[in-house]
């Protein structure tokens, strides 16, 4: 493949045509897209190689039909109807198809007809019937390669030999457009590259990824739990994962406490009028759960918000007392779809690392700043590098477009004045209000979003909130919703796959095994177990009629830091074997020394 070659355009608005569109306006002012791995080429390329897929998948299935085939940001999927059952042994067969259709070159062509002779063109495709009711247009486009053809708005690579680094990944189901009470679809996944290399990086990345998978490592450690019988997406904290998240919980309840933030803790359920009051009931109702008691209707809290507002306004409050911070770990929930819960990262109940900031509005810079500061030194404790991005109004939305846009002025204005770099994902704010999303990237240089800073106008309003001014007035105060962690759940769950199970000496669920040879020497295990358990070190005792050898794989296989093996030199000479499993070093340690070198690794971290 020659290099440099074109694959589309980039127009001054940013968006991205394909040649063929090019072909047909005029793009004298418009930027080359390049045959490469830039992220403007490879959503052209995935959106193809979606094409390519259904290509291939009529092929072989010749009933199957067709209904979207988006680019998603792990790749590309289409979703499709077919009479067979397909799984994921089935995936080579439609890639060695999906190669052969590369390898022929064949031209992608585009033409539009209106919409009303593509409804008679595609009468007996109820599921092109679908696509057509979510479009406005009144012209409509198709891309046809060879014998297949499909609705498409591009862009797509001139031809199928762009097309050859492609990876199918997985298969899932899939309700039709999302709606849980229509039919379920068959949904392929899959990702392309414009290189051999660049997606034999990417699938090593995957099997690795596979190693970490935070279920598996939960499992293998014993951290967390779910039981079907209990009900799916509820998790259960096990003793070594509690003691994990307690750990986190503890550093992060100080830091707090030393940055001024009270705290508070509201019910996990309300009267519904609340909710509708706030705008959730009309702008989120779908994701709450909902019941009756004694004639009312109630919801449980899918936010903390509210709770806030109700102990804000017990009080009359001043402006000297502004900026008003409370924080909590709020337990919410959310009636999650069943097909997209995933472990710890998609659940039905969580706890959030939640607060709230009542504030003047010139407090919003500076609070929004120390919020950032805040949330830099917890991403520094954790080793995360980070990216932020300002999400902005949402088609489902409470307030005016005014309000709407002094709170994303406010947002950007702190970040520019700071000369902090942010991307911007128009439509993606809270109901409420403009955000700042915190996105970490792991080991595996994968993105994550976890915190989130919110300005918010319209609850205070909605809330009918006060203080009194410097004038002796009632004025409205503004509120800021911020979360660091997320979630503990979410986070733990990253934490798990980043430190692939090797936590930190810090937050480890157990910190030090003792592996005492023979029954004669646990007494003095024990007694070491109870001197660091006065500085709230966990320990284990591992007496188990097991040989020595076994007793200390197993030690390695729970990843445990520290491994004390004591026997009849170590119980006579007051010493322990230490095994320290990150620097992969053994040395013998008097008890006293054993004791200060565990308390100096497992000391307080402060943020």
């Amino acid at each position: 493949m020659e290099e440099k070659e074109i694959i589309a355009y980039k127009k001054r608005d940013g968006q991205i045509i394909d040649t063929q569109t090019a072909a047909e306006t005029d793009c004298s002012d418009c930027e080359p897209v390049y045959f490469d791995n830039s992220p403007e080429a490879l959503e052209v390329i995935r959106h193809s190689a979606a094409h390519l897929m259904a290509q291939a998948i009529k092929q072989l299935y010749p009933d199957a039909q067709f209904f979207v085939g988006p680019v998603v940001e792990e790749g590309f999927y289409y979703d499709f109807r077919v009479d067979e059952k397909i799984s994921d042994s089935d995936l080579k067969k439609i890639e060695k198809t999906m190669q052969k259709l590369a390898n022929k070159k064949i031209p992608i062509e585009r033409y539009c007809i209106p919409k009303s002779e593509a409804e008679k063109k595609f009468a007996g495709d109820d599921l092109k019937q679908e696509v057509m009711k979510r479009i406005e247009d009144e012209r409509l486009c198709i891309y046809r390669q060879g014998d297949f053809e499909d609705l498409c708005r591009g862009p797509h690579v001139p031809n199928t030999k762009y097309l050859r680094n492609v990876k199918l990944t997985r298969v899932a189901g899939a309700y039709l457009g999302g709606d849980s009470d229509k039919e379920m679809l068959t949904r392929i996944y899959g990702i392309a590259f414009a290189d051999k290399e660049t997606l034999k990086e990417y699938l090593a990345m995957i099997e690795e990824a596979k190693k970490r998978d935070h279920r598996k490592i939960g499992t293998e450690l014993g951290l967390f739990m779910f039981d079907d019988e209990a009900g799916a997406g509820l998790p259960f904290w096990m003793p070594k994962g509690a003691r994990l998240r307690s750990k986190i919980e503890q550093i992060l309840w100080k830091a707090h406490r030393r940055r001024g933030y009270e705290p508070v803790r509201g019910p996990e359920i309300l009267k519904a009028d609340m909710w509708r009051t706030s705008g959730h009931y009309a702008c989120y109702g779908e994701n709450m759960y909902l019941t009756e008691i004694d004639g009312q209707e109630y919801g449980l809290k899918p936010m903390n918000c509210i709770g806030h507002i109700l102990i804000y306004k017990k009080d009359i409050h001043s402006y000297r007392e502004l900026p008003l911070k409370y924080f909590e770990y709020g337990v919410v929930h959310r009636h999650e779809q069943s097909g997209v819960l995933h472990g710890l990262l998609r659940v039905r109940e969580f706890t959030q690392d939640d607060a709230h900031i009542f504030c003047t509005p010139d407090q919003i810079k500076p609070v929004v700043i120390e919020v950032l500061e805040f949330v830099d030194k917890v991403m520094e404790v954790f080793g995360f590098d980070y990216e932020m991005e300002i999400s902005t109004k949402p088609e489902k939305a409470i307030g005016s477009d005014e309000i709407w846009e002094t709170a994303t002025e406010a947002l950007k204005e702190a970040l520019d004045e700071n000369g902090f770099k942010y991307g911007i994902d128009e439509g993606g704010g809270a109901f409420y209000g403009p955000k700042i999303d915190i996105k970490i990237t792991d080991a595996l240089r994968r993105k994550w979003q976890c915190g989130t800073i919110q300005v918010d106008f319209n609850l205070p309003e909605r809330f009918e909130m006060e203080y009194v001014d410097e004038k002796n007035e009632r004025a409205r105060p503004v509120m800021i919703h911020r979360a660091i962690l997320g979630s503990f759940e979410r986070f733990i769950a990253i934490l798990t796959e980043h430190f692939a199970g090797e936590f930190p000496m810090f937050i480890a669920p157990t910190q030090v095994i003792f592996v005492p040879i023979a029954e004669n020497h646990v007494a003095y295990a024990k007694e070491l177990a109870n001197e660091l358990a006065e500085f709230d070190i966990d320990c284990d005792i591992d007496d188990r009629n097991e040989s020595l050898a076994k007793r200390v794989r197993m030690a390695e296989k729970q990843k445990v830091p520290m491994i004390a093996i004591i026997g009849d030199e170590e119980v006579a000479n007051r010493k322990v074997a230490v095994r320290d499993r990150r620097k992969r070093e053994q040395f013998d340690l008097d008890a006293e020394a054993f004791i200060k070198l565990i308390k100096e690794q497992t000391s307080e971290v402060k943020i």
